[in-house]
């Protein structure tokens, strides 16, 4: 059972950023919600060090694509959570976030191009966020964008596809970089209220009343969201220096699966895969028992003795106090500071503090089918049940019982994830200019992230045993435990699970035990860089007019991650954690050196109004994986002022992270519905069993798990090599210069990823060595006492990290923008209309998991038990803003995902199997959005919006699992929870 588990840097007057984004827009770029355009004073260049690049720029243009969100677009889409404004972009898949319960971290992430969230890079103002959480699993170690306080965020600038020759490590798929607004004046306050509002009239009411469960209201209000942030910024007496202070308070209420109707239960299909039923789990109340061969049983309500366990009507509904939105509570504050002696030297400095605390909650722990004894004497079986459980198995009333139990602890309540997450971060430099065209930048930075978790409310393994030993006490007359009667365990309670309404308090206070860990992650990094423009040596191409223009730069960075458990984590004591969670500690450095070059060839020439060549190095030596080379080579060719090509190869690599080394080995569980080699009658032969280590004399005697659960020994591997990935792009900008402030970009993107860090699935071990008997699956096997893979902690199959199959992905993106006056349609004092569009066409999204398998499958439109979270092969957002002259502006959006097909109904062999037809297909989907935001009196802005407008349902399936799989659908890809409402108001000073 799964447990709950920048570089940017400008030199402008106020307002000069409008500018900017007009001026991204004619790259291609997004820029949502384009504003009106604000001059630069004649004669003034701005500097633009732009996402992607370390050189300073007179213009945005770029080799690479890069996506640029602006801050209209937090006030339009009223999100108090960064993660939800990123995740809007097709580029971007589901992650952590809000909406997830099973399986939580507590943190929110973001993961562009599915690639996973460790090999997107986050950065602040250019710079590292560190390792979001020492909890949770591998991909954990990705930043945590909880840390970025949404009101304080000037743009968000996005680069997809390897970028690590200018940032280094884990910039795989592409950088995510928050433009902070760190030069603030005057005094602001950002204050909003959101809910969502939904109507159950979904036709999964009626399975939800088939199956006599209840159902919520028609009409539910909940999820409110309460936020505020205060910024005071100040100028010092000359201007040359800033000081901006911020701090911020969220709030935000839960959301419960029982009050919406289609997951007010957990899916199955019916028979024939047409219809949805109400499934769940054996796990069930007031309990499911096998006795002897194979006898399922289950409590009658009405006489309380054992009769047979009905699958159409026993099962738990384990789905209704699960989160769909878990609550959460957010303190962030920080400052911003500059100030400037002279042009030479300019100081820095940030710090970012932030404290969340969330609780992820899932439905109760129990006895989750799992091999227990009890006394044929125990006091609580009634005479039948100990003719049942005993009697009938020829055991007499001196002798003990051995039996299947699954009991769902419905008395104690759902499982509770207790999760915080504090964070310091603090950054402080030098930078200016020097001789004739030549700038530095040097800083020093640290970042740290304090994590404590509190589970509540599971049951301990070893006490559930020793509280089902129950004998009368020969003191009392009374049930009690053995263990109490003889003295080896005097806390011990009797567990009654055999009479309805049996179980006491004391009991529970016994069985439910608390488990804790806590950690901390720490990031150190030293940058120091230089740029030059050599034009002003005369260092330039003879046929063009701009010099060349170098970076150059040495950076060192320590990342540190230490995880402490307590007893009931570190022995897997906890029943429904699938298995130990074991204390982590360690730490790696890297030293590095980096350049770029930036090369124009040709300008001012026919058919070539610039040509450019982009060249960039990096040379890391890591601690633990050796050295590493980076480079990246781009070309940009504008034609003409209309017509501009750009073609770019990355090499990008990901250092494996501390947990991927250094996670302690330790035994787990995985999920497999039998072990071939076991039972009566073994689905493999003898041949096919010994080659998986089982004897002559244990074939046919192997004990199978009945729960359906198998060992497995996983951990970290300080051998692991850095992934290794390269990236081509090809693309197109086309600016018209017959009709203004209109651009679209066309690029290309191919991304392929060597040498992937994972483990080889233990189901796949084990078949493929039955099967072939190839030693490197079998060397995976280890089998225990008596050749079982569960019952003997030395019976495993090892997953540990190792450097396996590739990854590659490639499609389209398009981007258009475009901004009107009105008066140019003879309209006149009736302002202007922009209108920007951004989608994604995913060609193809292929896996080859395992080297020596000649097995690869393409993901692209699909979803499921292999591909996972929906892969559309085709999703956009579109906005056009009406911006009247009165200080109104009003928005619609349409955000569109294309279907998706279950991966089982795929035609490619490594991907199908058996499959309801019900599930085939997520139908695609449409959001549309409407907001305003309307400045009703100098300073004082009102902004109001409805998301998902028509109160859309989200598409369920009984296939979506567990992680990011929550209520029959994926609440982080589509709106699950209704119409999003919500209010805010800004007041500035």
């Amino acid at each position: 059972m799964s447990r709950l588990t920048g570089n940017h840097r400008t030199r402008r007057a106020p307002g000069t950023l409008r500018a900017v984004m007009l001026a991204g827009a004619a790259l291609g770029t997004l820029a949502a919600a384009l504003p009106a355009t604000a001059q630069t004073p004649q004669g003034q260049v701005e500097e633009i060090i732009v996402t992607g690049s370390r050189i300073r720029q007179g213009n945005l243009t770029s080799t690479s694509p890069v996506t640029v969100i602006g801050s209209e677009e937090f006030a339009f889409q009223g999100t108090t959570r960064v993660e939800d404004l990123v995740n809007n972009l097709p580029q971007a898949f589901a992650d952590q976030g809000g909406n997830v319960s099973n399986g939580s971290t507590g943190t929110a992430t973001v993961d562009l191009r599915n690639l996973g969230p460790t090999r997107t890079l986050v950065l602040v103002d250019g710079k590292r966020l560190p390792a979001g959480t020492p909890g949770g699993t591998d991909a954990s170690s990705a930043p945590d964008l909880n840390q970025i306080p949404a009101s304080l965020v000037e743009r968000v600038e996005v680069v997809t596809g390897g970028a690590s020759a200018v940032y280094g490590s884990d910039a795989v798929a592409g950088v995510v970089n928050f433009i902070m607004q760190d030069d603030f004046e005057g005094a602001r306050v950002d204050a909003q209220y959101s809910f969502f509002q939904h109507k159950n009239d979904n036709r999964l009411a009626d399975v939800v009343r088939a199956a006599n469960y209840e159902l919520p209201k028609d009409d539910v209000t909940d999820g409110f969201t309460r936020d505020i942030t205060g910024v005071l910024g100040m100028n010092s007496a000359n201007g040359k220096g800033n000081i901006t202070i911020y701090a911020g308070y969220r709030e935000i209420d839960p959301v419960v699966q029982s009050k919406r109707d289609y997951s007010s239960c957990a899916l199955g299909s019916n028979d024939d895969g047409s219809g949805y039923v109400c499934a769940g789990s054996a796990t069930s109340y007031p309990g499911y028992f096998v006795v002897g061969d194979d006898q399922e049983l289950t409590l009658d309500q009405a006489t309380g003795g054992f009769r047979p366990f009905n699958l159409s009507t026993d099962l738990y509904n384990f789905g209704p106090l699960n989160y769909y939105q878990r609550p959460d509570e957010r303190y962030t504050a920080g400052a911003f500071g500059r100030y400037e002696f002279n042009e030479a030297v300019e100081v820095y400095s940030t710090f970012m503090f932030h404290d969340d605390r969330t609780v992820a909650q899932i439905a109760p722990s129990g006895l989750f089918v799992g091999s227990f004894t009890t006394p044929c004497s125990n006091p609580f079986l009634s005479p039948q049940q100990a003719a049942t459980l005993c009697t009938a198995q020829g055991l007499g009333p001196d002798d003990t019982a051995e039996l299947l139990i699954g009991r769902r602890n419905v008395e104690g309540g759902g499982r509770q994830d207790d999760l915080r997450h504090t964070s310091y971060r603090f950054v402080g430099g030098f930078r200016g200019d020097f001789m004739e065209g030549w700038s530095y930048d040097a800083s020093y930075q640290y970042g740290t992230v304090v994590f404590a978790e509190n589970y509540r409310n599971d049951f301990s393994i070893a006490r559930s045993q020793r509280a089902l030993d129950v004998v009368t006490d020969p003191a009392t007359g009374q049930p009690a435990c053995r263990s109490f009667v003889d003295g080896t365990d005097p806390a011990c309670r009797p567990y009654n699970v055999f009479q309805i309404g049996g179980v006491t308090q004391e009991a529970l206070d016994y069985l439910q035990t608390p488990g804790f860990q806590e950690g901390e992650t720490v990031q150190e990094v030293l940058t120091a860089s230089v740029s030059g423009d050599l034009g002003q040596y005369g260092v330039r191409s003879p046929l063009a007019t701009d010099g060349i223009a170098i970076a150059l730069g040495a950076e060192y960075r320590r990342e540190e991650l230490e995880l402490r458990t307590d007893a009931a984590f570190t022995t897997g004591d906890l029943a429904g954690q699938g298995g130990p969670t074991i204390s982590v500690d360690g730490a790696f450095d890297v030293r590095e050196l980096f350049g770029e070059l930036r090369l124009p060839l040709v300008q001012d020439k026919p058919f070539v109004q610039q040509l450019s060549l982009d060249l960039g190095y990096r040379w890391s030596d890591y601690s633990t994986s050796g050295t590493t080379n980076t480079y990246k080579v781009a070309g940009d060719w504008s034609l003409t002022a209309d017509v501009r090509l750009r073609a770019s190869y990355n090499r990008a690599v990901r250092a494996p992270n501390v947990r991927e080394l250094f996670a302690a080995q330790g035994v787990g569980l995985f999920d497999l519905s039998a072990d071939p080699c076991s039972g009566a009658t073994p689905t493999f032969s003898l041949e096919q069993c010994a080659n998986t280590g089982v004897t002559p004399e244990q074939y046919g005697r192997i004990l199978n798990n009945p729960a359906g659960q198998f060992n497995q020994l996983a951990g970290g591997n300080t051998d692991l090599d850095p992934e290794k990935s390269d990236t081509i792009a090809l693309g197109a900008v086309f600016t018209p210069g017959f009709l203004a402030n209109f651009s679209v970009a066309l690029d290309y993107f191919r991304i392929k990823l060597e040498d992937q860090i994972g483990t080889v699935p233990p189901t796949l071990a084990l078949d493929q060595c039955g099967r072939t008997g190839d030693p490197y699956f079998c060397g995976f096997i280890q089998r225990g006492a008596g050749g079982s893979l569960w019952t003997d902690p030395q019976g495993y199959i090892e997953a540990f990290n190792l450097n396996l199959g590739t990854l590659e992905t490639s499609g389209i993106d398009l981007e258009v923008a475009y901004r009107m006056d009105l008066a140019d349609l003879g309209l006149p004092d009736r302002g202007g209309l922009s209108f920007s569009f951004i989608g994604t066409w995913l060609d193809k999204f292929e896996s080859r998991p395992v080297p020596v398998l000649d097995v690869e499958y393409d993901c692209a439109g699909y979803y499921g038990p292999t591909c996972e979270v929906p892969l559309p092969e085709w999703r956009h957002k579109a906005r056009v803003t009406w911006s009247a002259p009165f200080g109104l502006d009003v928005s619609l959006s349409w955000r569109h995902i294309a279907k998706v097909n279950l991966d089982l109904s795929s035609d490619d062999p490594d991907l199908n199997g058996s499959f309801a037809a019900i599930d085939e297909t997520l139908d695609s989907q449409d959001y549309f959005d409407l907001a305003a935001n309307w400045e009703f009196y100098e300073g004082f802005t009102l902004n109001a919006g409805v998301n998902n407008l028509f109160d859309n349902d989200p598409p369920v399936s009984s296939e979506v699992g567990t992680g990011f799989g929550n209520g029959n659908t994926y609440p982080q890809v589509y709106d699950a929870l209704g119409r999003y409402v919500f209010v805010g108001l800004t007041a500035q000073f």
